[in-house]
Order: structure tokens, then sequence, then C-alpha cells
């Protein structure tokens, strides 16, 4: 079996909710990654921040990225698998949700993610395809006419 932790990318880092967006943007280029897990004051998962929410949720809407803080930017219910699940959950849970990048957490501690590089050398070409089908799928609700 095939599991989240033998396809994930280790070495991932979180930013603390308190960070501001600037410091997420240079660990961003330091790391050479689009995204960062945001932890609580527990090092808990509370939401991922992407380098498309900096420039569209914070610098295109006219704020200063060194006033706004990761945590004010993370929205929603934030997704993880557990490092010990299988790859098929892995895929259910990415294409249940729509996401492209999923934190791996072992004993309430962040020791990966997966990203569209990982399942892409480790699917098969059709796995591949059904799972980008589904996590690009435009929902009815979103779909604009035009």
């Amino acid at each position: 079996m095939t599991t989240a932790g033998d396809i994930m990318h280790r070495g991932a880092q979180w930013i603390p909710a308190h960070e501001t967006l600037d410091r997420a943007a240079q660990l961003m280029r330091e790391l050479n990654v689009g995204a960062l897990p945001i932890s609580d004051e527990n090092e808990r998962l509370c939401g991922i921040l992407t380098d498309r929410d900096i420039v569209v949720g914070c610098v295109a809407m006219g704020h200063d990225p060194a006033r706004v803080t990761a945590g004010e930017m993370a929205q929603g219910t934030p997704r993880w698998i557990d490092s010990n699940a299988d790859v098929g959950d892995v895929l259910q849970e990415m294409q249940g949700h729509q996401i492209r990048r999923l934190p791996v957490i072992e004993d309430k501690r962040l020791v990966g993610m997966i990203s569209e590089a990982d399942l892409a050398q480790h699917l098969t070409d059709e796995q591949l395809a059904a799972w980008a089908e589904k996590v690009y799928a435009r929902s009815a609700t979103s779909s604009s006419m035009g």
C-alpha cells in the first residue's frame, strides 16, 4: 500500500498565523514553494496561504503585506491527511475539496505536503487525468456566462 507519507514532499514548514504576508512571501521564495500551511499558537493547522492569496487578497486590494497577517488570510476549514493514509484517500480528499496542495500530518505535527508534482511522480497517467479532471472541474455554481 502506498501512503501519503510515501508520496509527500518532506520538509514542509509552517508560517505562524501572527507572521505578516511580506514575511510569508520571503519564506515562500526561500523554500521555492507557492503555499505555506498556517499554524496557530499551538502549531496546529489553521489554514493554507498561497502566493495567489497574497497577491489577490492583499496587494491587489491595496493592503500593505507588512501589516496583514497570515492568520487574517486563513479562510474556511483547512484540509489535511494523516501520513499513514492510503494514496486513494489522498486523491479522494483532494478531489472532493478541489484542492491542489495537501498538508500531511503525523502525531499532530506537519511532516510534509503533497502537491500536483508529487502526484505526477507517483500516479499512473489514468489516475492523474482523473484527479485533474475532478480538481479543476468547474462547479455549476461557480461557472460564469460569457
